[in-house]
């Protein structure tokens, strides 16, 4: 194992959820990497909204989590590398696709680690949702000279906003709060509209678009709702997209509408951790190029032991949020 000096030995602070709506910070011995691992000094990691479910305590959760554990969007530099691993070396910027980066420190496989150009240095980078966006936007086939609504505009929505807007694309922003609209509006969306009553959104969409609807629609949200609405929303032959996360039940779908219209509809969360990887890297390549900036999104930062501050903030959303990352310290 090859090591950063004065950064192995020692301990490691970690977060754990003890209970609904309740956490602490533990001291741990640091992990040693195995066969094909790195070990990764994490600058962060982002909060994820999937978090907000375990988060709340339902019952099927267990308590106390793992140290670090239900963190899964961490980056940072590498202080060690195990036996077997090539083309990665100590001191590397990454971004890894790791399960434990509520933390100062991770493992990770060397597969599920890209790393950061100079050019991203200094910069925060979340690298399991912004890989998330690229390949939510691959599986939607957006092109030039459609019209495509994002139904919710929160960092996911935000992100895809600017790639459809980027690809030529004529977008229609639909979101509850008015601080998400002028967001969506800085990310390139042509329109934005309220998302206060149902049947006043499908008629101004049907105004926008001749009568027509849109050529793609992605929900966003992960709502019984938004999913109504975003088929409401979709063209005839169009492709109806969902990103939202829908952890907390059953859905029901209009089946007579979707099948009326012919729709495509293409659930785009990723469940293979090689695709979620080559997001990753083609969100590194996005942004070191100029095509894709996050950092206005990144709006609360909060220290590893504020890690429930940051959840009560996923959840609650206050005016003026849209993503939360934890600092390592």
């Amino acid at each position: 194992m090859t090591m950063m000096p004065g950064t192995v030995a020692g301990e490691m602070a970690a977060a754990v959820v003890t209970g609904a709506g309740e956490m602490r910070v533990e001291h741990h011995p640091l992990p040693e990497p195995g066969d094909g691992q790195v070990l990764i000094r994490l600058e962060g990691s982002g909060v994820c909204a999937s978090n907000l479910g375990p988060w709340a305590g339902p019952d099927w959760m267990t308590f106390p989590t793992e140290p670090g554990g239900l963190g899964h969007e961490g980056w940072g530099v590498i202080a060690a590398v195990g036996p077997g691993v090539e083309g990665l070396s100590v001191g590397d910027r990454v971004a890894a696709l790791s399960y434990h980066a509520y933390a100062t420190h991770d493992i990770a496989d060397q597969s599920m680690v890209v790393p950061l150009p100079a050019a991203l240095d200094g910069m925060p980078f979340p690298g399991e949702p912004l890989g998330c966006a690229m390949n939510i936007f691959r599986r939607s086939e957006i092109r030039a000279g459609q019209t495509v609504a994002i139904v919710g505009i929160g960092f996911l929505g935000a992100l895809l906003t600017r790639l459809a807007a980027s690809a030529g694309a004529r977008v229609i922003a639909i979101s509850r709060r008015p601080y998400s609209l002028e967001v969506a509006s800085r990310m390139g969306a042509a329109v934005t509209i309220p998302m206060e009553d149902h049947w006043q959104i499908i008629e101004a969409v049907r105004g926008l678009t001749g009568g027509a609807f849109c050529d793609c629609v992605i929900e966003a949200v992960g709502k019984q709702w938004p999913i109504d609405l975003a088929g409401e929303l979709t063209k005839e032959r169009g492709r109806l997209v969902i990103a939202g996360y829908h952890q907390d039940g059953p859905r029901q779908v209009n089946m007579q509408l979707w099948n009326w219209r012919g729709l495509d509809v293409i659930n785009a969360h990723e469940r293979d951790p090689a695709v979620y990887v080559s997001g990753i890297r083609e969100a590194v390549a996005a942004v070191a190029e100029g095509r894709l900036d996050p950092r206005p999104l990144f709006t609360h930062t909060y220290p590893l032991s504020g890690l429930g501050e940051a959840l009560d903030a996923t959840r609650d959303r206050p005016d003026g949020f849209l993503k939360a990352l934890v600092i390592a310290p």
